[in-house]
């Protein structure tokens, strides 16, 4: 018999308490390392794609509390941190998600991270996911099967609402604003009622888990910037999909109906694409 798919597994508190208080130390660590100015940043694939000391030094701190006190799970960090896991369980970190905004003295960065269950590729892989906006202190927290709180108090359910009357948080790199994807891009968020690019994906993610935004679109996303935002989404009521569009695979979470629209006009923008002559 299959195990239990992660929205009928409750977490364990002692996960959730964990969680939780990973997220804060790592985002407050890198909080004071920025104040303290101990940046030293390199560039990775672009001059908006950068990690800094403070995102290795977070990463350290997550890691080394998860070999003490999680030895069998396994860790898959965004700046190189990897355990393979003994358990079936894998940590996936983002020390610093929004590591420019985060350079550039812009407040919206967190510290996030997401316990899963088996292939962390897979949609609905997470058990809980938990995000930390230092410069506010506010953390979420929440899974498929643990109602998603902010600082404690239970969010409301999501609200439905059809593409026109939705808020859209998103990022398209200015070098494919005339590529394929970037056309896709284009079409599938037309009828959106407004958009904005914040520069987090767990942030966006946890704003719409807290009805601020309402959808959630971006192309080309790891894993650490996909689950924890996706399992606060899910606690919710939320939905996420995953969609083969114009080369890329995309990522579209939130509000049901709109995700629905948001997809479906990703799938229209792929096949034109697609068609002789384009």
């Amino acid at each position: 018999m299959a195990p239990p798919a992660p929205r009928d597994r409750r977490p364990d508190p002692a996960d959730v308490e964990l969680a939780v208080a990973l997220v804060r130390d790592a985002g407050r660590l890198a909080l004071r390392m920025r104040g303290a100015g101990a940046l030293d940043t390199t560039r990775k694939t672009s001059v908006s794609d950068v990690v800094t000391a403070a995102d290795h030094a977070a990463e350290r701190l997550v890691l080394e509390r998860l070999a003490a006190l999680r030895p069998d799970d396994g860790v898959l960090g965004e700046e190189g941190a990897e355990r393979v896991s003994r358990s079936g369980r894998t940590w996936v970190v983002d020390p610093v998600d929004g590591t420019y905004n985060f350079v550039r003295g812009l407040t919206g960065w967190c510290s996030a991270l997401a316990l899963v269950e088996g292939d962390p590729s897979r949609l609905d892989a997470a058990l809980l996911g938990a995000v930390h906006h230092p410069h506010d202190d506010t953390t979420w927290v929440g899974g498929p099967a643990l109602p998603s709180t902010r600082d404690g108090v239970a969010l409301d359910p999501v609200v439905d609402r059809t593409l026109d009357q939705a808020c859209v948080a998103t990022y398209r790199h200015p070098p494919t604003h005339a590529t394929p994807a970037g056309l896709a891009w284009g079409h599938a968020l037309a009828p959106a009622a407004t958009v904005r690019m914040l520069g987090s994906g767990s942030m966006d993610a946890a704003l719409a888990a807290g009805g601020v935004v309402d959808v959630v679109v971006q192309h080309s996303v790891p894993d650490w910037d996909r689950l924890p935002g996706e399992a606060l989404l899910r606690g919710v009521g939320g939905v996420a999909r995953l969609v083969e569009a114009a080369g890329r695979r995309w990522y579209v979470a939130g509000a049901p109906s709109a995700v629905a629209e948001v997809c479906d006009r990703l799938a229209e923008a792929g096949a034109g694409a697609a068609a002789p002559g384009r």
